[in-house]
């Protein structure tokens, strides 16, 4: 069986992120179970918390998945790293720009919830700022070069978070 080679993609056409966003989740949330374990702490309100973590981790999941979908029947790529074919702005982007970045921070939070962590809760601030200013400004500045007046003009219509 033979093995075909993938095209090489154009490193110019993407957003230059400053990292893969669900690698820099994932990064900080170990870092934060990390000083977890290192440091304990305890969510107040015991387990009896825990219960409202599940909704920001469902609500999540249920919002990439239909973000994601919107992409794929577009045509145009969810990964940071490849080119963005079309311009996305019906469905969940119709409500939100973000709407996977939207549904990271649900999840991560709701895993923070989870897991009774402070630390992994006070780390979504700084994860906030990451994928804001590290990743989704740079998308902007990728979008608004490569579509131009359509893209400006969604998002004058179309908050960035909600």
């Amino acid at each position: 069986m033979t093995q075909t080679a993938m095209p090489p993609v154009n490193a110019s056409d993407n957003a230059g992120v400053i990292m893969r966003p669900p690698n820099l989740v994932a990064a900080t949330f170990v870092l934060g179970f990390a000083l977890e374990l290192l440091w304990p702490t305890c969510l107040p309100g015991g387990r009896a918390f825990l219960v409202l973590g599940l909704p920001f981790i469902a609500g999540g999941v249920l919002l990439m998945a239909a973000a994601m979908r919107q992409f794929r029947a577009a045509g145009t790529h969810v990964e940071t790293w490849r080119p963005t074919e079309a311009l996305v702005t019906r469905g969940v982007y119709a409500r939100t720009r973000n709407p996977i970045y939207l549904a990271m921070l649900a999840i991560y939070i709701g895993l923070g919830i989870e897991i009774n962590s402070v630390w992994v809760l006070a780390l979504a601030v700084p994860l906030f700022f990451a994928l804001r200013y590290g990743v989704i400004a740079r998308e902007e500045r990728y979008l608004a070069a490569k579509f131009g007046e359509p893209y400006r003009a969604y998002c004058a219509q179309v908050r960035r978070w909600l």
